[in-house]
């Protein structure tokens, strides 16, 4: 008797003994059984031998893609995505009724014959000749195995699907080679678990256990007998044989996967009847992939972290490997996303401005200190139908998102802290009229600009000075910073941009022109909120990040990329800024935004036209940036209705404010109360790692 090795397979001389045979035969029996004709190829014995020893030895064999699970910071689901919708499991989870039942319809003599069953081979060339065409294939289930690798090695590429399914006589042979190593290496139990998990069984669903889930809700463990003669019929034909669509083909088809069982004596005729006899039950759940299906309007906190992988080289050398590994998939991902700030930042808009709006709104909420994103969300669902839209608004344009909107006077801050890093003091008075000139020439990090009759105004006739920093900023008086701009320079002001994370949301830096006092360059939400948090975080910038840790689909430690956090400007000018931000929130332009029991600051804008209105403003532990305006056009924000409230004029402070209040309130109940003193975070340095601050944390109740 022959050695038999593990796994159930014919011993190597069997083995080359039956390759020999179907060598010989290859010419005409492949041709016969697969190609519409023999004569066109006249490809010999020999010919088919020479071809394949010249194939590689080895077959790659690339994982399998697999769902990626992404989870907040406490561990909850926000969204499953998937190129293939499939979860790998072993043989030991797969019902034995379920690897019976395929065995039997698509290879019965499985664990009989090698790679290749020349019985099988001989039987459907009879039947072919018998029938005139192609009614029988005899393809193991190694060999489907195989062909299925080829599949998903082409991916979603049109044309390596194509070549990896063409009918010639080179796959064939390439299959018949690969299909002998496969089965001297893995042996019979792990080629069926192989099969059970690459295989495609209609409507989304790749492997067993997404099939089993996809119809009947349960795992492929706990499929009895009738529910596997289904999913093992639906493999021949997952369209035509579809049980949702097409539910009296598949009930013909799992009666013929039963009364096959009971012929091979898997089951008794008995149970074949009566299976045959019953109705065929679903309990269908439908595919729910992508970052549309993301709980409490986190779509698109989802597709940022979908963008940061694609286009971060921690997660890949190349952006064609990124995209590769996020395709794979089989990932599990935790993100930074806080479920209580991102329910309060969703009730927040909800309650403030409608999704059927002219305009919209968008929040980001990052961490001082860590730069971690905590909440983002926005009046313009992630979707495709009215009213939706599939740009992030909160991000900039390389990340998915817009090409950001005007911040209006949010950005006056960043001068004030770049004047106050060269030595200006917050007493520095200017005259402040009403209307003025720019200045003549204002120096720049390379040639002077110079002023060719432009001019700028107050919003109010009223507002006109001397006025000193702290009501300047109070007021959010223009021609006071211009002032300030033509005294210190407009290289500095780009300086602390750059140093705050700031550049345009097209990515361009910031143009240096004395109008970007008034917020003239187009930001992004979270860009905004990210910087801001700096002046809460002792003068500390840190780059925004939205991923603490990731595995594989082996479980295996994926590195993420970490904040980078570096001093932006003085312990001491951060302390100035929070004084004169916090003037704004308590008796100027912001009032509407104060909340009550905690220390907070911020600053409100609104562009020319009223085409946008922000509010940014923050706590020691939480920083936030909320923009109202037009979402793909500009829309005068002027005899608007907005969440149901009518508006004559729309500011920085009666719509934003309000809705950064809420949002803050809730994402911070229960939570410690800091004063700017003593806030929480990283004192100095380059690291992502949390440092206490200077001095004790005596929270403010």
């Amino acid at each position: 008797m022959a050695m038999k090795r593990s796994g159930g397979g014919p011993s190597r001389g069997r083995q080359a003994a039956k390759f020999l045979g179907v060598s010989v035969l290859s010419g005409v029996v492949l041709a016969g059984l697969a190609l519409p004709g023999v004569g066109a190829f006249g490809l010999a014995a020999k010919g088919t031998v020479e071809e394949f020893d010249d194939l590689p030895a080895n077959m790659k064999t690339p994982p399998l893609s697999q769902r990626t699970v992404i989870l907040d910071n406490q561990g909850g689901q926000i969204a499953t995505v998937y190129s293939r919708d499939r979860t790998v499991v072993p043989l030991s989870q797969i019902s034995p009724f379920m690897q019976k039942a395929i065995v039997s319809i698509e290879d019965a003599r499985f664990y009989e014959h090698g790679a290749v069953d020349l019985k099988g081979v001989l039987r459907a060339l009879n039947r072919n000749a018998q029938s005139g065409g192609v009614s029988e294939g005899a393809s193991t289930l190694t060999q489907q195995y195989v062909k299925n690798v080829f599949i998903e090695e082409a991916g979603d590429d049109p044309e390596k699907v194509a070549v990896a399914t063409q009918q010639t006589m080179g796959r064939k042979i390439k299959e018949l080679k690969y299909a002998i190593k496969v089965e001297k290496e893995l042996g019979k139990e792990r080629i069926l678990a192989n099969y059970l998990n690459i295989t495609f069984f209609g409507e989304q669903a790749y492997g067993v256990e997404a099939a089993s889930q996809r119809y009947f809700s349960k795992h492929a463990k706990d499929l009895d007998l009738g529910e596997a003669a289904l999913l093992a019929g639906v493999v021949q034909s997952p369209t035509r044989f579809d049980p949702v669509n097409f539910p009296k083909e598949a009930t013909k088809r799992r009666n013929i996967v039963l009364q096959r069982m009971a012929e091979l004596k898997n089951i008794t005729p008995a149970q074949a009847k009566a299976e045959q006899a019953k109705p065929v039950k679903l309990n269908v759940s439908r595919p729910r992939s992508g970052c549309i299906t993301a709980v409490d309007g986190a779509g698109f906190f989802c597709d940022y972290v979908r963008q940061v992988f694609l286009t971060d080289p921690a997660f890949g050398k190349t952006r064609e490997a990124r995209a590769k590994r996020w395709n794979e998939g089989g990932m599990t991902i935790r993100t930074t996303l806080d479920p209580q700030t991102q329910k309060s930042v969703q009730k927040s808009i909800s309650d403030n401005v409608y999704q059927s709006d002219k305009v919209a709104t968008a929040i980001s909420m990052v961490e001082p200190g860590t730069g971690k994103v905590l909440g983002m969300g926005q009046s313009k669902p992630y979707g495709f139908g009215q009213n939706q839209t599939q740009i992030n608004l909160s991000a900039n344009f390389a990340q998915g998102g817009s090409k950001g909107f005007q911040p209006g006077s949010t950005f006056k801050p960043i001068i004030a802290a770049a004047a106050l890093e060269e030595g200006k003091s917050a007493d520095q008075s200017y005259s402040s009229p009403y209307s003025m000139s720019y200045p003549d020439e204002v120096e720049t990090c390379g040639k002077p600009w110079k002023n060719y009759g432009e001019s700028l105004t107050n919003e109010n006739t009223s507002e006109s000075g001397p006025y000193r920093m702290a009501e300047a900023t109070a007021k959010s008086v223009n021609t006071y910073f211009v002032q300030l701009i033509g005294d210190v320079g407009l290289c500095p002001v780009a300086k602390m941009a750059d140093k705050l994370g700031l550049k345009r949301a097209d990515g361009k830096d910031v143009e240096q022109v004395p109008s970007i006092a008034l917020g003239t360059q187009n930001m992004s939400p979270l860009s905004m909120a990210a910087a801001y948090a700096a002046f809460a975080n002792h003068g500390v910038y840190c780059t925004p990040v939205v991923v603490t840790s990731a595995t594989g689909p082996n479980g295996k430690h994926i590195d993420v990329p970490k904040s980078q956090c570096s001093r932006a400007m003085s312990e001491e000018t951060a302390n100035t800024i929070n004084t004169l931000l916090r003037g704004v929130v308590e008796d100027g332009t912001g009032k509407q935004a104060g909340l009550d029991g905690r220390d907070s600051a911020g600053k409100t804008g609104t562009t020319d036209s009223r085409y946008a209105a922000w509010f940014v403003g923050y706590t020691p532990n939480l920083a936030g940036a909320v923009w109202v305006g037009g979402a793909t056009e500009n829309v005068s924000m002027q005899d608007i209705t907005i969440g149901g409230r009518y508006h004559d004029k729309v500011y920085g402070g009666d719509t934003p404010g309000p809705i950064w209040r809420d949002a803050m309130n809730g994402a911070l109940d229960g939570k410690p109360s800091y004063g700017f003193d003593t806030v929480p975070g990283i004192d100095t340095g380059s690291s992502g790692q949390d440092r206490p601050a200077k001095g004790h944390h005596r929270p403010r109740h």
